[in-house]
């Protein structure tokens, strides 16, 4: 069986997505407050959570489509 490799795409947006996650969390526990102004708010912390999950799900679609083309035996 040959071995397996992760689109690049989804390990690029999944890295991001991380990122973001994490940024989103340090938002709204206000360790980011001090960093920018636009970072003063609630709502930075919610749009960048919103941004990982967009970025997970975007990363998650070239890993199903290489899934289903191995399973196809392409």
């Amino acid at each position: 069986m040959a071995p397996r490799h992760w689109p690049a795409t989804f390990v690029v947006f999944t890295t991001l997505g991380g990122a973001g996650l994490l940024l989103g969390i340090a938002a709204l526990a206000g360790l980011l407050r001090n960093v920018h102004p636009l970072l003063n708010d609630d709502t930075a912390g919610w749009a960048l959570i919103v941004l990982a999950v967009a970025c997970f799900l975007t990363g998650g679609f070239p890993l199903v489509l290489r899934r289903l083309a191995e399973r196809e035996g392409a």
